[in-house]
């Protein structure tokens, strides 16, 4: 079995780790780094559970090669540290079983970095790249408007 070992930027932090090259970045994130916030879920790229950022775009872990993200600045939920968007889907009830929600909430947090000023149906396009089973959709897209204000709220407030 051929390894090679890889400098992965996750969080703000280089991180060495030994890979085959068919390991997903997800499980090398999960298993190697300890960093459990993305699910494997179907393991497809339908569920969005393993979401994570990766140069500012929304990534399904599940489909990216962990050698290809060699050189990216890769976010997990582990590296928000609690933000407003976090905030308000504890605020909102935006989960149930909890298993979804750091999928949701990466997806969520690159849209709000992307589109400040997103409409509902930017909104309700972006979260349909995530699935949830245990509840509906509109405790979540009340979270994400609610931390839309917030986010415009501060930057008319820095000027």
């Amino acid at each position: 079995m051929h390894t090679t070992e890889i400098t992965l930027e996750v969080n703000g932090e280089s991180r060495s780790v030994t890979v085959r090259n068919a390991d997903t970045l997800l499980y090398v994130i999960r298993e190697k780094l300890g960093l459990t916030g993305a699910k494997p879920g179907c393991l497809h790229g339908d569920c969005g559970t393993c979401t994570i950022d990766v140069d500012g775009n929304p990534m399904k872990s599940c489909l990216m090669l962990a050698v290809e993200a060699q050189g990216a600045k890769i976010t997990t939920v582990e590296g928000l540290n609690y933000t407003a968007l976090q905030a308000e889907f504890v605020e909102k009830f935006a989960f149930q079983c909890g298993y979804c929600t750091p999928g949701f909430i990466m997806n969520a947090h690159a849209l709000i970095k992307k589109y400040p000023y997103a409409n509902d149906m930017t909104i309700k396009e972006w979260l349909e790249s995530n699935i949830c089973r245990c509840t509906g959709y509109k405790e979540i897209e009340d979270a994400v408007k609610a931390a839309l204000a917030a986010a415009l709220t501060a930057m008319q407030q820095q000027g």
